[in-house]
């Protein structure tokens, strides 16, 4: 028998238990600010070696059991559920560039969205940018227009990618964990995505695997836990070590939502080690540098 998604209680997973009628920008915004706010950005899966894949019902399953994902997965399921609900939903290649000196264009690291068919005054064309993997970017869509978008305390531009030919380029607040996100105008196929997801998750070169990050946007600004570092950017600002395994999990639960209730006890207590052994590692590093901030996902 052929699985399909359960609308109704991916709905109330995000608060919208009560969400009707047709597609609409109204209801799309909700939609989106719904899911950044309780869905955080995470993977969790590569640091306790769960294997997971790009497959959109199964990423929307681990979503409706409480966890989170990346790009892959947060978009993934989102555009299934975009789908079910009657949206023109449509996904696209991108590449995040993490840093100044990182390079530019699609490089694959990133699944971005689009949903057409919506026009409103300030969306003319109808074609909407919509991404919930950002981490710390949107926290509602924006609309497909080239020039400068404000959400709350941070600002955005969507412009023509100079890196690739007919794509688009989203360059992220210079508060931003990363610089911006190159992606192609043309639909993909999920399957597009399943070679760059396994060098992501399994490669030991790979940024994720060197620092975990978790982050949950809202609408006055951002909540970004980096290693053991509790930090919050927006319209107020502060930065705190959580150094006892307590301290974390319970961050985990109240700041992110992230109770880990479908995660064993000792596999909890392997997670805290392998994140205490790579905050010491850190520590100890010459002149204890910046953590990358892994890019793309």
């Amino acid at each position: 028998m052929t699985r399909s998604l359960d609308v109704s209680t991916y709905l109330r997973r995000i608060g919208l238990g009560g969400l009707g009628g047709p597609p609409s920008v109204e209801s799309l915004v909700r939609l989106h600010r719904a899911h950044v706010e309780r869905v955080p950005y995470e993977y969790f899966h590569i640091w306790m070696d769960e294997p997971t894949s790009v497959e959109p019902l199964e990423s929307a399953g681990r979503i409706l059991r409480g966890r989170g994902g990346y790009c892959f997965h947060l978009n993934g399921a989102l555009s299934l559920l975009l789908a079910a609900l009657g949206y023109r939903v449509s996904r696209h290649v991108g590449g995040v560039q993490g840093g100044a000196d990182s390079p530019v264009g699609v490089t694959g690291n990133h699944l971005a969205l689009t949903v057409s068919g919506l026009p409103a005054e300030r969306c003319p064309d109808g074609v909407w940018f919509v991404d919930v993997g950002l981490g710390d970017a949107l926290h509602e869509p924006l609309p497909l227009v080239e020039g400068v978008h404000r959400q709350g305390p941070f600002e955005y531009r969507l412009r023509p990618s100079e890196a690739e030919p007919g794509g688009l380029r989203f360059d992220h607040d210079p508060r931003g964990s990363f610089v911006g996100m190159d992606f192609r105008a043309e639909p993909a196929e999920m399957s597009a995505f399943a070679v760059k997801h396994q060098e992501l998750s399994a490669s030991p070169q790979s940024s994720f695997r060197s620092v975990m990050s978790v982050q949950r946007r809202d609408a006055a600004g951002v909540d970004c836990l980096r290693g053991l570092s509790l930090s919050r950017i927006g319209s107020e600002e502060g930065t705190s070590v959580l150094s006892g395994r307590r301290d974390y999990f319970e961050a985990l639960a109240d700041v992110f939502g992230l109770t880990l209730d479908d995660v064993a006890p000792e596999r909890k207590e392997r997670l805290w080690r392998r994140l205490s052994e790579a905050h010491e590692r850190w520590l100890a590093s010459a002149e204890a540098p910046r953590e990358p901030e892994p890019a793309g996902g």
